[in-house]
C-alpha cells in the first residue's frame, strides 16, 4: 500500500482539462492593434518597427522580464520563430536574428505616447472578450450582466522622493480579469475628475460598473446610465450621512432577507424586477435595522442603480 502524500494539494492525482481550442475571430493579433500607434522616432536610423519593440517587450514581460536589461535578454534568447512571429528582422548578409537592443526598448518606451499606447492594449483585450449573443436570451434564466470594477492604485516603486508615485486608474472586467483602459492620475487632481474620461472610450451598454465609495457621486451615477447606459454598483459610507439614512430607511432593506448578500450579480437583477423606488435603487450588505433602532450599526451600504 502507497504512503499517503504529505502534500495536501492532491495535483498529481488529476489531469489538467484539455485546451480548448481557439476559433479564428478569437486570435487577434496585437501586432496588428500596436500597428496603429504613432511612431515618436525619426524615419532615419530606424531598424525595428514600433510594434515590433511593444510586441518584445511585453512578450518578455509576460515571460518574468522585470528590468529593461531582462527584457532585452528575453529577446536575445528567444528561439526564431517567436522572433520571426514578432516582426523581428534577419540581418541581410549573415542571415541572424536581429532582437532590438536594451537602448532601443528603453528609448522606444520613454517615448511612445502612454495614453495612445494604453488605449490600444485596452481594445486588444476588449476584443478578446467572447462576442455577446445577437439573439436575445429567454426569460428564464436570466444571463448574467457583465462587470466592469473601477479603482485605483499606485505603482510599486515609482515614486521616489521628491516625487510622487504614479497613480493610475483602470476599469477591469470581473469575469476575464483583463484591464480593459486605465489612465494616469496626476498629483493635481483625483480620480473622480479622470471616472468619466477612463470609462468614456469603452462599450459599456448592459453592464454593471462597480466602484469604491469615492466615485459615488450624484454626476457618475446620471451619467453612467443616460450616456453610457449602464447599471452601477457604489458604496456609501457614513460620510455621506444624508445619503446612507436614506437608503438605511428605504423600503427594500426591510423587505430583503437578511442572510441574502448583495452583490453585483444579484442587484442587476433585483433592480430590473423592482420598480419601487425607481433608478436608482439599493442593496444593503449587512442586515436592515428596525424602526427606531440606533443609527450607526452599519458602517456601509450599496448604492445600486441601472437603466
Amino acid at each position: 500500500m502507497p504512503a499517503p502524500s504529505s502534500s495536501p494539494i492532491p495535483a498529481a492525482a488529476q489531469r489538467p482539462a484539455a485546451a480548448a481550442a481557439l476559433v479564428p475571430d478569437q486570435c487577434r493579433s496585437l501586432l496588428e492593434h500596436l500597428a496603429q500607434l504613432a511612431d515618436p522616432r525619426q524615419r532615419r536610423g530606424r531598424r525595428h518597427a514600433l510594434g515590433t519593440v511593444l510586441a518584445v517587450a511585453a512578450c518578455a514581460v509576460l515571460a518574468g522580464a522585470t528590468s529593461l536589461a531582462a527584457i532585452a535578454e528575453w529577446a536575445a534568447d528567444a528561439p526564431g520563430p517567436v522572433l520571426a512571429a514578432l516582426g523581428v528582422r534577419r540581418h541581410p548578409l549573415t542571415g541572424a536574428w536581429r532582437p532590438p537592443a536594451e537602448a532601443t526598448v528603453r528609448r522606444v518606451l520613454a517615448r511612445v505616447d502612454p495614453d495612445a499606447l494604453d488605449q490600444v492594449v485596452g481594445a486588444w483585450l476588449a476584443r478578446q472578450q467572447p462576442p455577446v449573443p445577437t439573439t436575445r436570451p429567454p426569460p428564464a434564466p436570466r444571463r448574467p450582466r457583465r462587470a466592469v470594477a473601477v479603482d485605483g492604485k499606485t505603482l510599486r516603486g515609482s515614486g521616489h522622493h521628491p516625487r510622487l508615485g504614479v497613480h493610475l486608474l483602470a476599469a477591469m472586467d470581473h469575469t476575464s480579469r483583463a484591464v480593459l483602459a486605465q489612465t494616469e492620475v496626476d498629483g493635481k487632481t483625483n480620480e473622480i475628475t479622470r471616472f468619466r474620461p477612463l470609462l468614456d472610450r469603452l462599450d459599456l451598454t448592459d453592464t454593471v460598473v462597480t466602484a469604491d465609495a469615492l466615485h459615488t457621486q450624484q454626476e457618475h451615477a446620471e451619467w453612467l446610465i443616460t450616456h453610457k447606459h449602464a447599471a452601477y454598483v457604489l458604496i456609501v459610507k457614513a460620510n455621506q450621512p444624508a445619503l446612507h439614512r436614506q437608503l438605511k430607511l428605504c423600503r427594500g432593506a426591510r423587505s430583503r432577507s437578511p442572510t441574502t448578500p448583495a452583490t453585483a450579480a444579484t442587484a442587476a437583477p433585483r433592480l430590473a424586477a423592482s420598480r419601487s423606488p425607481p433608478s436608482p435603487a439599493w442593496t444593503s450588505p449587512t442586515p436592515p435595522r428596525p424602526c427606531g433602532s440606533p443609527a450607526g450599526s452599519a458602517r456601509s451600504t450599496s448604492y445600486a442603480g441601472g437603466p
